[in-house]
């Protein structure tokens, strides 16, 4: 309440300062792997083998994000993050995709893929919970868009080198290998950002109240609590739509990688970023729109979502089916190119769109901060069962070419309906909450009183 905003905010407690140091971890870790993904196979010329990479690391990941609320309890939400980004996890896999580049060697591809699941696992819970907990209330949607803006940045530099790098490169094939040696250099500058990070009990919100992220459970009975929460109807019902917002990233960057030039996967990558952070950005200033009731921000946003993937998804599989027949390779140059490159960056604005949903969702599902932490974890190990699932069948000729098109366009369809349940208890009053459930006239006053008593501190 505004009572207790007691003392001006220092910038360096902040909850700005907060998701700049996540959102910089998140470039420099999950965003530059991103950014090499979103080149088409990792820059390599076919997307077999890193597609089987991709699908060990999120085979991993399931496992990590099921204990890493327990090891929340022994080194905390920092450690964690830290623990998320250490160097010799991700980098490896970049210098796998290197050496396989240069010198057609693939073991280290493997290994480094399976290194990088061990650790991410942890830091993509860890900067769940962190994004989800640390800001205002009227902050929240726009930290999310603010946060995950620095993921597709990663992609927005990665495909800028490289589009600097293979300009002159009108063909398929692979990109200059020189392009991993600065991915290499910038993972590895991760674990020295969450070395800034503000621990919860030492940030300093607006509104003047603490942030409580932490578990102080037995380990063993934080994983038999987060096992059950998964197990609940609501976290039941959104999994197919976690599976068709997730399964998608396999399916749109092997689309890039089949069918378009070296030089075109880079303009992909790099408008791709753009778009999406332009509007992963304006999801969030909607979300957080607090004049507006809750009830209808949650599902305008769904609907507006779900019909424009339905719309994304019909025309990748016409496309994916005419290309499966005529096997082209499109440069920006080539007639055609225009009919099947945007399908490209509308489903990456897509996976943003639905990625900030997520996180909005499970916001309003978790009923304290342990719910956080497990949920975010839950989230996290749930999209990761997709992506490898997703990966490991994108190493399938077929199901690369057509096969998961046709599949996420299914699980699309599937998950309307389970999800819509969930989402349209969303900020309906349940019996003694009050008018509704989050934005009564009071909280919202209490938002406005906090907001003007900060801003004179």
């Amino acid at each position: 309440m505004a009572s207790e905003v007691v003392a001006p905010v220092k910038w360096y407690r902040s909850t700005f300062f907060n998701i700049t140091i996540l959102g910089l971890c998140n470039f420099a870790a999950p965003g530059i792997w991103g950014a090499m993904n979103s080149l088409g196979a990792g820059g390599a010329q076919k997307p077999y083998l890193v597609n089987t990479a991709n699908a060990l690391t999120f085979c991993l990941m399931v496992v990590s994000c099921l204990f890493s609320s327990a090891l929340v309890r022994l080194i905390g939400i920092k450690g964690a993050l830290i623990f998320g980004t250490y160097m010799p996890r991700y980098a490896p896999y970049a210098a796998g995709l290197y050496t396989n580049n240069r010198f057609g060697i693939e073991w280290l591809v493997i290994l480094g893929a399976a290194l990088c699941g061990i650790s991410a696992g942890v830091f993509w819970m860890a900067e769940a919970a962190i994004a989800i907990a640390y800001p205002e209330p009227w902050n929240k949607g726009k930290a999310l868009g603010y946060w995950l803006t620095y993921r597709v940045s990663g992609q927005i530099l990665g495909g800028a080198i490289n589009l600097g790098l293979n300009a002159d490169r009108d063909q398929a094939g692979k990109v200059s290998y020189a392009v991993y040696l600065v991915f290499i250099a910038l993972q590895c500058l991760a674990p020295v950002g969450a070395l800034f990070l503000t621990p919860p009990e030492k940030v300093q919100r607006q509104d003047g109240k603490k942030v409580e992220l932490g578990i102080f459970n037995n380990p063993w009975l934080e994983i038999k609590a987060t096992i059950r929460l998964f197990f609940s109807r609501k976290f039941l019902l959104v999994l197919l739509f976690i599976g068709q917002a997730v399964f998608s990233e396999a399916v749109f960057f092997t689309y890039l990688s089949l069918w378009f030039s070296v030089r075109a996967r880079a303009l992909g990558s790099f408008l791709s970023g753009i778009v999406a952070a332009i509007g992963g950005n304006v999801l969030g200033y909607w979300l957080d729109r607090t004049r507006i009731p809750l009830k209808i921000r949650a599902r305008s946003s769904f609907w507006i979502i779900v019909t424009l993937q339905g719309a994304w998804w019909t025309w990748a599989t016409v496309m994916s089916a005419r290309y499966r027949r005529t096997q082209p390779t499109y440069d920006w140059s080539s007639p055609g190119f225009g009919s099947g490159f945007p399908v490209y960056l509308f489903l990456l604005l897509g996976f943003q769109l639905n990625y900030m949903f997520l996180y909005f969702i499970i916001q309003n599902l978790a009923e304290s901060q342990e719910q956080v932490i497990r949920y975010s974890a839950l989230l996290r190990g749930t999209e990761s069962a997709w992506q490898a699932v997703s990966y490991g069948l994108g190493s399938i000729e077929i199901m690369a070419q057509v096969g998961s098109v046709y599949l996420n366009f299914g699980l699309w369809a599937a998950a309307i309906i389970p999800a819509w349940l969930v989402l349209r208890e969303i900020g309906v009053a349940k019996p003694g909450d009050g008018d509704d459930s989050e934005q009564s006239t009071s909280d919202a006053g209490e938002i406005k009183t906090a907001r003007a008593v900060s801003s004179q501190l």
